[in-house]
């Protein structure tokens, strides 16, 4: 059986995954993450850091975050309680999709995860309080690489689903474009 369903989205290179559980008296397997498995789906890399989050409130803003080459990275991420509108921004000047964001909503119960390419920017909204998030990277963090972009940067248009609870300093000072 295979572990995933890979379904491409209209931005050119952004995967949502779909997670097939096997469930029997004991419970849920489900697989994560699988390598070999996501590599048509665009991760052909080791995986070089894995992030986790805890938000605590609804309606907390993360993001929009990326890093510039040589750190540009491709993220792998999953809900693992809670539940997330996550957004991702294509910043590939020569894409068609240049500056088009695409959300899609990310729980346990939807079994999703969205594969981001490099060159996109990437932020997330809590729909309920104490979201977790587990986030797979191709590259190391690089403080000196960090880049980001203000989700509420009237250019991008971005709809958030819900009112904005809590934004840290850095996100809601990112500059507009």
């Amino acid at each position: 059986m295979n572990q995933f369903t890979i379904t491409t989205l209209p931005l050119d290179g952004l995967t949502l995954i779909t997670r097939n559980s096997i469930e029997d008296s004991r419970g849920i397997f489900e697989r994560l993450f699988c390598a070999d498995e996501l590599q048509g789906a665009g991760w052909t890399f080791p995986v070089a850091q894995i992030n986790h989050t805890i938000t605590k409130k609804k309606g907390a803003v993360r993001g929009l975050h990326f890093q510039i080459e040589p750190y540009a990275e491709t993220k792998f991420i999953t809900c693992l309680q809670g539940a997330v509108v996550d957004f991702a921004i294509d910043l590939r000047r020569e894409s068609s999709t240049y500056l088009k964001w695409y959300a899609a909503e990310l729980s346990p119960e939807n079994q999703t995860s969205l594969l981001i390419p490099e060159g996109f920017a990437h932020g997330f909204q809590t729909l309920l309080d104490d979201t977790e998030l587990i986030y797979l990277h191709s590259k190391p963090y690089s403080p000196n690489h960090e880049r980001g972009l203000n989700i509420l940067d009237k250019k991008l248009n971005i709809q958030l689903p819900l009112s904005i609870t809590e934004i840290s300093d850095k996100d809601r000072d990112w500059p507009l474009l």
